[in-house]
């Protein structure tokens, strides 16, 4: 089995698979950093109390966008699995061709979206949608080209800024909500949130359809935790969470030299 994690900005998340099959997920706060004994008794623990054998993970794929974590997750893997794990960076085969100006300054994250996409809609074009910490979009064409995309902030920052930088605004819940007119100041930034990023996602894919594939037909996957906030708001032609993590699990099968059980 193979146990694929996704170090973001906020979130530590994690899957085990077998094969292609979803055995079970893990998620904790990434907030600040953690020692190599957090790292590893955490992931042993949950493994175990999830009825996973911690015996039976073979491999280990990691994407990290949080470049204080890697020394930490490195030794985690070494000394609490036995494994050297595999990072997503660059020199690893991932069968996309990226075209951007500097491809070693593309988030691990975004490269693992855009080989899932290409894996899970072969020969299609593709805007990914992530919601994380940050938002990011990505244009990925039917043969595999990264284009690049767009990056904006995302909702929980959004809501952190409204309750730290104002005096009188509270911090409220995310949620959908069905209209934009509030009548009290937590509906009114509810509303202004839902749909004001609802606004700005439609606009930006807009525009990277036409930059991108000209107004030809493409596909927009969301994926991300505030994604399931715009299920059947039809900005997306599906919700796919764990896009990140099977990603990671392509790369495994790409670089079966890159990773070995240490003695």
């Amino acid at each position: 089995m193979n146990l694929c994690i996704d170090v973001g900005n906020s979130q530590f998340h994690g899957v085990v698979y077998d094969g292609d099959e979803h055995v079970m997920q893990l998620r904790k706060e990434s907030s600040k950093r953690s020692s190599r004994d957090e790292v590893g008794l955490f992931l042993v623990n949950v493994l175990r109390e999830k009825g996973v054998d911690p015996k039976a993970i073979e491999r280990i794929g990691i994407s990290c966008v949080v470049p204080d974590e890697v020394h930490s997750l490195r030794n985690a893997c070494r000394i609490y699995f036995g494994i050297e794990p595999l990072f997503l960076e660059a020199g690893i085969k991932t069968k996309l061709k990226i075209k951007t100006r500097n491809p070693l300054e593309v988030g691990a994250d975004r490269i693992a979206n855009a080989i899932a996409v290409g894996e899970l809609y072969p020969d299609r074009n593709v805007i990914v949608v992530d919601f994380g910490t940050a938002i990011t979009l990505d244009a990925v064409t039917s043969q595999r080209g990264y284009l690049g995309g767009s990056i904006c902030a995302g909702l929980g920052i959004a809501m952190e800024a409204l309750g730290s930088k104002t005096a009188k605004l509270p911090y409220v819940e995310i949620m959908r909500t069905d209209k934009a007119l509030g009548r009290s100041t937590i509906e009114c930034i509810q509303g202004g949130i839902y749909h004001g990023y609802y606004g700005l996602i439609k606009e930006l894919i807009s525009r990277l359809k036409k930059e991108a594939f000209s107004d030809d037909d493409c596909l927009v996957i969301g994926t991300g935790g505030f994604s399931q906030l715009y299920r059947n708001s039809g900005l997306f032609t599906e919700i796919v969470p764990d896009l990140v993590l099977r990603g990671v699990n392509v790369v495994l099968a790409l670089n079966p030299q890159e990773q070995a059980i240490l003695s």
